[in-house]
């Protein structure tokens, strides 16, 4: 609500002084600041969820790689595993006959 007030006073000297006062609980204020400011807080939301999202794919990429490095291993160590028993049942056989 506006109120708008007109005082005029008259001085001794017979001059007469208006002074007008608007007064206004600001009701009336329509802008779009608070759009602005909730659009931006969802941006800023929209960008961290992506961040953290990428990161996770990269974490999960990089625990991939280690499990098949690990798997790679344990298939190298199961044939040297295996060329020591060949070696020791070819030597078994050379020494018994």
């Amino acid at each position: 609500m506006t109120e708008e007030r007109i005082t005029e006073t008259t001085d001794a000297a017979g001059n007469t002084h208006t002074t007008h006062t608007v007064v206004s609980d600001g009701e009336g204020r329509r802008g779009g600041t608070n759009w602005v400011l909730i659009l931006l807080v969802l941006g800023v939301a929209i960008v961290g969820f992506l961040f953290i999202n990428q990161m996770s794919s990269a974490e999960v990429t990089k625990d991939n790689a280690i499990a098949g490095a690990a798997n790679e291993v344990g298939q190298a160590a199961n044939q040297v595993g295996e060329a020591a028993q060949n070696t020791g049942e070819a030597v078994e056989e050379a020494v018994t006959n």
